[in-house]
């Protein structure tokens, strides 16, 4: 595993608030020449360290109007059951984010749609109708305080 020296943490966080920092001004932030950071960049990219560059975009703009937190408690508990509802949800467009959990639910997930008629849909179709969900408990966010792709480094 690639080992994270003070250098690369600085470039991670100044990276975390904007990627669309050039290699120049990344330099001038942290001391270093704009070829040795390109070249830190790419290692980083290459070890996964960075796993993505991409652009957020609002959720109003895109046409979500209604995020929801749904907690899901599956059949049983074998990784079969797990496995093939990751892998139905996998490709599923409305959601956004899918955490396999311990505690009382099996999986949290994050789900955006247009409004509650679009949920309803959904769940009906991801949730109702599924045989391994024994129960699913939707909570509407009526508020977004703080989201953030960040990583604390």
């Amino acid at each position: 595993m690639y080992m994270l020296d003070d250098y690369d943490k600085k470039l991670l966080r100044l990276l975390q608030k904007d990627n669309r920092l050039t290699a120049q001004a990344l330099a001038q932030m942290v001391n270093l020449s704009a070829s040795a950071v390109q070249r830190r960049l790419a290692k980083l990219r290459d070890e996964k360290i960075i796993e993505a560059d991409v652009a957020i975009i609002s959720p109003a703009a895109a046409g979500v109007g209604l995020t929801c937190i749904v907690d899901i408690c599956m059949q049983e508990d074998g990784s079969r059951t797990i496995e093939r509802f990751k892998a139905e949800i996998e490709n599923c467009p409305e959601v956004s984010q899918c955490y396999y959990v311990t505690g009382t639910y099996d999986l949290v997930l994050i789900v955006n749609t247009r409004d509650m008629k679009h949920y309803e849909q959904f769940s009906k179709k991801y949730f109702m109708d599924c045989p391994d969900v024994q129960r699913f408990y939707t909570h509407v966010v009526m508020d977004r305080l703080k989201m953030s792709y960040g990583v604390y480094i």
